[in-house]
């Protein structure tokens, strides 16, 4: 067994250096992560063992959302029923849920939703009309999603501002991407409050299309799957899409020759989503695990009852899949193989939406500012949670 290494505030700072050294030393390793409520456990780095471990059966969602869940005190009072979501289950309670939720979340119903997100990016840009300087996440990459999510749930204009709020304080304005246990309380009582409404008043929006499978037989959803799948599409869809969007931005930025590229032919755009999802991931680890069984990973063994954290940051840059990964290229071929978005059972449902707020969001940013750089002096710095890959602002000189 190795020694658990203790890793401390700069990690964040150099993240992909330490998977690189994790995955060169065999691709497992016993870790702590810096942070409020740190866990020990087992991180998988390698490209081939994390695809193999995200299908395991023996890797619990249930066990591990039950034990970190009263770690961090989120199983207990009123906030414990928004975490009653696929995302934090096992078959078959996984498989009822999710077939349930594709019902109502459907590509069609994505596809639908292009002319909603294209009004909603050219709103925004907008409001940068005359200025020199923006903050594209407070300005830009945090408002879009957010307010893609509550269209999505039928909300009316005046919720809008009240589910912005509660989305901004997801982390308790600490930079880490954590739900507080107050904000978790507030945020299901105002989803409850807009359940019944869609209930009394039912619209072609998802809540009511999630009420509706709700009300149909025998497989329907609980009240407090509802709600939680509601909440599992305020948090986790909007971290995934700001930190998509920011860290393309950047990326880009940091990167002129392939800025220069796309700018020249933006039918490189989807690639270029794909490629920005595999060299600086929105998600830096998947979801707990939780080990029922002995299972054994990179030629390590790990124990019954263990932690199990799967690097997406550190599979995506496996050079053994691809070729030199440190390089980021709009036009790598192979690009769309990573795992930024999971593997296997709880392969994001968000996935496609995420990906067309960015592509969206690209393509109009670039166009009517063509001459955006980062402002001067700016140096990245990152969320201080290593399951989120977002920095904490990006400020921007559009001129």
């Amino acid at each position: 067994m190795s020694d658990i290494e203790q890793l401390d505030a700069s990690f964040f700072g150099h993240a992909h250096a330490t998977y690189r050294r994790w995955r060169e030393e065999g691709g497992v390793r016993q870790a702590r992560y810096p942070g409020p409520n740190p866990v020990e456990g087992w991180v998988v780095t390698s490209y081939a063992e994390a695809k193999e471990l995200l299908v395991d059966a023996r890797l619990s969602k249930d066990g591990a959302v039950e034990k970190f869940g009263r770690h961090i005190g989120l199983t207990q009072g009123p906030g414990s029923a928004l975490f009653a979501h696929m995302l934090n289950s096992d078959p078959p309670h996984h498989t009822r849920l999710r077939k349930l939720v594709q019902k109502a979340f459907t590509a069609r119903r994505t596809a639908a939703l292009r002319p909603m997100i294209e009004a909603h990016v050219e709103g925004l840009l907008d409001e940068w009309e005359g200025r020199d300087d923006v903050e594209l996440i407070s300005e830009f990459a945090l408002p879009l999603p957010v307010a893609v999510v509550f269209d999505l749930f039928g909300a009316s204009d005046a919720d809008h501002e009240t589910l912005r709020i509660r989305g901004n304080s997801i982390d308790g304005g600490q930079g880490d991407g954590e739900v507080s246990v107050y904000t978790a309380e507030s945020m299901l009582a105002y989803l409850r409050a807009l359940l019944a409404l869609k209930r009394e008043e039912p619209d072609d929006g998802l809540l009511s299309a999630l009420l509706q499978a709700h009300e149909e037989g025998e497989e329907a959803l609980s009240e407090d799957e509802i709600t939680s799948m509601a909440f599992l599409l305020v948090v986790a869809g909007h971290q995934t899409t700001v930190n998509l969007i920011a860290n393309g931005i950047h990326t880009l930025l940091t990167h002129p020759d392939q800025l220069a590229a796309l700018q020249a032919d933006l039918t490189l755009m989807p690639g270029a989503v794909e490629e920005i999802l595999r060299y600086e991931s929105p998600s830096g680890l998947a979801s707990f695990r939780y080990t029922t069984q002995p299972v054994e990973a990179g030629g390590t063994t790990i124990a019954e009852g263990e932690f199990v954290q799967i690097s997406l940051l550190g599979a995506n840059r496996d050079p053994s899949v691809f070729a030199d990964p440190d390089r980021f290229d709009v036009r790598r071929a192979d690009a769309a193989r990573h795992v930024a978005f999971g593997h296997g059972i709880h392969h994001c449902l968000g996935a496609p939406l995420a990906r067309l707020q960015a592509e969206i969001a690209f393509t109009h940013i670039l166009t009517r500012h063509p001459g955006l750089h980062l402002a001067e002096g700016h140096e990245a710095r990152w969320q201080s949670n290593p399951r989120h890959r977002g920095l904490l602002s990006l400020p921007l000189r559009l001129t």
